[in-house]
């Protein structure tokens, strides 16, 4: 029987323009790239140079720091360009795709018969193995470290998020065999939401989350599982859509970054799902779907920790949304503060916008206030379902206090964690960035 976990914090946003369960088709226009910045924590070191020609799984880049952690060609075809930018930064290696895919082969295998060595192994050659993260530091993992146990979560639930249920309908035997590799490393912790069906997904201990976000976000189920201690290791996949990849890769023998996205936000006009490879040029995707006569934001991810893009874009390694709201830079409103903003959100019921009960509000991009001091109202506590203080952590990490923010349980979180408490701060200041801060000068000190 699965362990049934009540979250008592958080905040659910609805939000317009939500997609629906239906599929629409697009033809790719056959320009891929790979971003080593989706890849957190991994110095790249590319393998390939302009003109060359690779197959569907082969080498891309490499962690330059762990060689073994290669990461795959979403697609067979001839390298582009290697962008790059300051300071010779990799910014993105670019594929323009053949018009018939070739894969490279390796091999079909049984994972009920193989140890743990023999899977890890088999994820780095495939290139698939850095789409894993750890906690702590919330970066990219390698595999010079044996993991206390690996947690999943199959729980999707930031605005306008994309329903993982949706995905994997038809794919529940990649999803299992994924879940049957992952555990012959280590322990899995699957956590999926109350009426999810994953529940009978074997191999793995199942944890129900019953609460609003971000009860899906992995670090909030390993603090609430088993949290992390100094010292210790967990392996975090928060992208359902990689346990996917993993089983296509055993089942197939070839790499499928395939994923189904939301296009979504108040600005589309038809939200709708797609599937895309990752690396994928958005412009196929985004032609047509919203008035170009708006002033629009672009956000490759959702609306909490997505980032802002362009019709030129890529689809994200980890990214289940594309969503499009309103810029606001064009908004006009006099007196606004003063009126009762019956369309507007408030979580503190600032507007008279909580006597109308459930609505979805179309929320644009402004900040709507300047970054000031930092306010102890207990405002992240509200949704924050963690056992930590998070606004004295977020002064540790401020104040450079390492000492301090280990007692605090920095070793904990993500920056993602800290999303719905930067949109709901009061003092606008920029949380996740904070925390990012400090988590890679905390990994940098204990190098």
């Amino acid at each position: 029987m699965a362990n049934v976990i009540k979250l008592r914090k958080g905040l659910d946003i609805t939000l317009e323009g939500k997609a629906e369960e239906k599929k629409i088709q697009l033809k790719s226009n056959g320009k891929f790239a790979l971003v080593p910045d989706d890849f957190e924590g991994v110095t790249p070191k590319v393998v390939v140079k302009e003109g060359d020609h690779v197959k569907a799984g082969d080498a891309l880049f490499i962690n330059k720091l762990y060689p073994e952690v290669k990461f795959a060609s979403p697609v067979s075809g001839t390298v582009r360009e290697v962008v790059r930018g300051e300071r010779r930064k990799v910014l993105c290696v670019r594929v323009d795709a053949d018009e018939t895919q070739e894969f490279t082969d390796f091999g079909k295998k049984d994972v009920s018969k193989l140890v743990e060595e023999q899977v890890v192994n088999a994820l780095l050659e495939a290139g698939i193995f850095g789409y894993i993260n750890q906690l702590p530091y919330a970066v990219s993992t390698n595999p010079s470290v044996k993991p206390r146990a690996i947690f999943v979560s199959a729980l999707r639930d930031k605005p306008l998020a994309c329903d993982f249920e949706y995905e994997v309908q038809g794919q529940e035997a990649d999803f299992q065999t994924g879940i049957d590799a992952l555990s012959r490393i280590a322990t899995v912790y699957l956590g999926i939401g109350v009426n999810s069906k994953l529940g009978n997904t074997k191999n793995a201990q199942v944890c129900v989350f019953d609460g609003k976000c971000p009860a899906g976000n992995v670090g909030v189920q390993v603090n609430h599982i088993s949290p992390v201690n100094k010292g210790e290791v967990v392996w975090t996949i928060g992208d359902p859509s990689v346990v996917l990849f993993i089983g296509r890769l055993f089942n197939t023998g070839k790499v499928d970054l395939r994923r189904t996205v939301a296009l979504c936000g108040s600005e589309v006009k038809n939200p709708a799902h797609v599937d895309m490879l990752v690396g994928e040029e958005l412009s196929t995707l985004l032609s047509n779907s919203y008035d170009a006569s708006h002033s629009v934001r672009i956000i490759n991810g959702n609306v909490l920790t997505g980032r802002p893009t362009t019709k030129d874009g890529y689809l994200g390694a980890h990214t289940s949304e594309i969503t499009v709201i309103p810029e606001g830079n064009d908004a006009d409103e006099m007196l606004g503060w003063i009126l009762p903003r019956f369309k507007q959100f408030s979580v503190n019921r600032s507007y008279f916008s909580w006597l109308c009960g459930k609505k979805k509000y179309a929320l644009d991009a402004r900040v709507k206030g300047g970054e000031r001091h930092m306010i102890m109202s207990g405002e992240y506590d509200k949704v924050l379902p963690m056992d930590i203080y998070g606004e004295y952590l977020i002064k540790a990490i401020i104040a450079g206090d390492i000492d301090r923010q280990e007692a605090l349980g920095i070793y904990e979180v993500a920056p993602e964690d800290f999303a719905l408490a930067e949109f709901v701060d009061s003092s606008k200041l920029e949380l996740q960035r904070i925390v990012r801060e400090g988590l890679n000068i905390l990994r940098k000190e204990n190098a």
